[in-house]
C-alpha cells in the first residue's frame, strides 16, 4: 500500500490512500437489507421533495413552522444521500474502498446534517411552544425573519463545529489497519485505527455528541413541560385537546429520531457482549429511517400538507 506522508510538528503523518468499509461482510441477509435501503432512499427522496415543492409553491404555507419543516426535509435528503448510495454501491459493485479525502467528506456531511436534524427538532419544539404558550405574541417571537435567523445560526454552528472535528482527523497517522468496521466512514471507528495519540479526536467526538444531542433534547423536554403547564391551565377540554393534537406530528419525529439513538447508547453501555453486526445494523437503521418517516408523518398528520398534496395529485391526473 502506497502511503501519502505529510509533516506535522516535525513528525511524519501517514495518510493512506483510503479505507475499506467492512461493516456488513458477515451479515447473513445483506441482499434483503440493501433492497430495503434502496426502497427507503427512494421514499426519502420522493416524499421530502414533494413536501418541499408543496410548501414552496403555496404562499399560505410560507410561515415560520413550515420554514422549519422545509429545513428538516432538506436535511433529510442530504442525510440519506450521504450514506445510502455508498452502501448500495459497496454491495452491488463489491467495492468497499473509500478514498481518504472522500472518507473525510462523507464523515463531515453525515455528522453535520445529523447535528442539524437534532437542532431542527428543537426549532420545531420552539414553534409549538410559542404557538401554544404565547399565542398573542407569535408575531413578536416567531416571525419568518426570526425563524430564518435561528435556522441560519444552526447551520453555521453545525457546519463550523463539524468542520473542526473533521479537520483534526488529518493529524492522525494510519500505519496499520485501514479496515473500518461500520456502514460508512464513521468518526470513531476511523480514529481508533490511528497509530498515534487520538485523545483530542476522542474528546471532540464525545463533547460534540453530548452537546448536539442533549442540548436540543433538553430544550424539547423543557418546551413540552411549558406546553403541558399551559394546556392544563385551559378551562375548556376541547381547547386542551386541540392544542395537544397540534403537537402529535412533532412528538412522533422526536421519538423516531431520539429513541433509537438513546437505546443503542444504553445497550452499548450496559450490554458489553452485543453482536458487532447487530450494532452496525441498528445504527444504520437509526440513521436511515427518520429521514424516510419524517415527511410521511407531516403529510399524513398535517391537514394543510395533506390537502395540498391531494389537490396536486388530482391536478396531475386531470391535466392533459
Amino acid at each position: 500500500m502506497s502511503d501519502l506522508g505529510t509533516v506535522l510538528n516535525n513528525s511524519v503523518i501517514i495518510h493512506p490512500p483510503g479505507f475499506y468499509i467492512i461493516g456488513f461482510e458477515t451479515f447473513p441477509y445483506i441482499r434483503v437489507y440493501i433492497i430495503f435501503l434502496a426502497f427507503v432512499y427512494v421514499v426519502t427522496l420522493l416524499f421530502n421533495i414533494l413536501l418541499i415543492y408543496i410548501i414552496a409553491r403555496d404562499h399560505c404555507l410560507h410561515t415560520p413552522k413550515f420554514l422549519a419543516v422545509v429545513n428538516l426535509a432538506v436535511i433529510d435528503v442530504i442525510l440519506n444521500t450521504s450514506i445510502i448510495p455508498s452502501m448500495i454501491k459497496t454491495f452491488v459493485f463489491k467495492d468497499n474502498f473509500v478514498p481518504f479525502n472522500l472518507c473525510l467528506l462523507q464523515m463531515y456531511v453525515y455528522y453535520a446534517v445529523t447535528s442539524l436534524e437534532s437542532y431542527t427538532l428543537a426549532i420545531l419544539a420552539y414553534d409549538r411552544m410559542i404557538a401554544i404558550c404565547f399565542p398573542l405574541r407569535q408575531n413578536l417571537f416567531n416571525t419568518l425573519p426570526i425563524m430564518s435567523c435561528i435556522v441560519g445560526v444552526t447551520w453555521v454552528y453545525s457546519l463550523g463545529k463539524i468542520a473542526y472535528s473533521t479537520a483534526i482527523m488529518t493529524r492522525l497517522s494510519f500505519c496499520n489497519s485501514v479496515r473500518v468496521f461500520s456502514y460508512f466512514c464513521d468518526y470513531a471507528p476511523v480514529f481508533r485505527l490511528a497509530c498515534n495519540d487520538y485523545t483530542l479526536q476522542w474528546s471532540v467526538a464525545s463533547t460534540s455528541s453530548m452537546v448536539n444531542l442533549m442540548v436540543p433534547f433538553t430544550f424539547i423536554v423543557l418546551s413540552y413541560v411549558s406546553i403541558l403547564v399551559t394546556v392544563f391551565r385551559m378551562k375548556s377540554v376541547s381547547s386542551r385537546m386541540k392544542a395537544l393534537v397540534t403537537c402529535i406530528e412533532h412528538l412522533v419525529l422526536v421519538a423516531v429520531f431520539y429513541i433509537p439513538i438513546f437505546s443503542i447508547f444504553l445497550v452499548g453501555l450496559y450490554v458489553r457482549s452485543i453482536d458487532p453486526d447487530q450494532r452496525v445494523l441498528s445504527l444504520s437503521l437509526a440513521s436511515c429511517i427518520p429521514p424516510c418517516v419524517n415527511p410521511i408523518v407531516y403529510s399524513l398528520k398535517t391537514k394543510d400538507i395533506k390537502t395540498r398534496a391531494v389537490a396536486l395529485v388530482h391536478r396531475m391526473k386531470t391535466s392533459p
